[in-house]
């Protein structure tokens, strides 16, 4: 079982140092980055945004930077939001990055759900998912084959285009969907046969494992093998105690700040109370032992090969306490989970 950790550099004070510039807080992510190799994860991702309220605008720059700090750990994007990018650029940065990550990189699209993102590249809402699937099919010819020639309806036509440099990995790696909300995202990937990955974040378990069931379906109705191709699935950062009554006190005040913020009721937060988060959701909330049973719990359901346990935690805003429940963690939780598992 392989665990990856994200962030989306937010710029919120609560989860930065007072004082800390722009400079700093970039700095910072490469640290936190080298230090994930060092606890344990075997995947370091930034997503994209563009929106003041994050600073992650160029994953590629920063992932570029950690891989000259990193020597094992895969670099994820968490997502690259395909839907604005033009698939040329992508092609050509994230082909760059494979080599000089020497073949450490996993790329994650997805559709994106930032509405300061769109006003700033002009996009339509409505137009989003066909220039997701259009800008995809575009970067899978142009990551595998020579002088492609290709017209679509959201940039220029190409003629005889070759990008340079070719992925370091052969044959190119295969390309991660990002799995939240709809079926299409799902679709898309097992059209390709491509691993998905659920975010199994703000909604009950279930809406997800639904997502999940459906993709699969695809797969084989598009004729690819489920159990050749990966999937993971998000969760939240654990809150950990020796007694699970202390874990909880530990998370209340800030699930009962969240759940009343417009943030949770624009994406449909639907628990009343935190012990129905910890029994629907993702919530990692307990003693070691029940936060490894959730774990278990989770693959048995999903048949998981990857987890997804980020840095910018629900019930944590300072990055120090954040760090110690996620080495309590490391240490505790995931070696039985891989044992369990291997």
């Amino acid at each position: 079982m392989r665990f990856l950790a994200s962030t989306l550099l937010s710029t919120d004070p609560a989860l930065s140092l007072p004082g800390e510039t722009e400079h700093e807080r970039l700095r910072a992510a490469v640290d936190l980055a080298v230090w994930a190799e060092g606890i344990g994860y075997d995947g370091f991702g930034v997503g994209e945004r563009h929106n003041p309220a994050f600073l992650s605008s160029s994953p590629a720059v920063l992932l570029s930077h950690i891989a000259a700090r990193t020597s094992a750990i895969r670099l994820f994007t968490t997502v690259t939001v395909l839907s604005l990018n033009d698939p040329v650029r992508v092609a050509e940065d994230y082909g760059m990055l494979d080599h000089l990550s020497d073949g450490r990189l996993e790329l994650i699209i997805g559709k994106g759900n930032d509405a300061p993102s769109l006003k700033l590249f002009g996009a339509q809402q409505e137009e989003q998912w066909d220039r997701l699937a259009e800008a995809y099919e575009l970067l899978q010819r142009l990551w595998r084959e020579e002088e492609v020639t290709w017209s679509g309806r959201f940039r220029p036509d190409l003629h005889q285009a070759t990008t340079r440099p070719r992925p370091f990995q052969t044959p190119a790696p295969r390309v991660w969907h990002g799995s939240a909300s709809s079926e299409r995202s799902a679709e898309l990937a097992a059209a390709f046969g491509d691993p998905l990955y659920s975010a199994n974040g703000f909604q009950p378990v279930e809406h997800y494992l639904a997502l999940v069931r459906h993709y699969r379906e695809r797969l084989v109705h598009h004729g690819h093998d489920p159990a050749t191709i990966p999937l993971a699935v998000g969760a939240h950062s654990p809150v950990i105690a020796t007694r699970s009554q202390d874990a909880y006190a530990l998370a209340r005040p800030a699930f009962e700040r969240f759940r009343r913020q417009p943030v949770a009721a624009n994406n449909g937060f639907p628990y009343e109370s935190l012990e129905d988060f910890v029994a629907r959701g993702s919530a990692l909330i307990g003693s070691p032992a029940q936060i490894a049973d959730k774990l278990l719990a989770l693959h048995a359901d999903f048949g998981n090969d990857m987890f997804g346990v980020g840095f910018e935690g629900f019930f944590f805003t300072d990055a120090a306490t954040t760090r110690g429940h996620l080495e309590h963690f490391f240490a505790e939780v995931v070696p039985v989970v891989r044992a369990e598992l291997s």
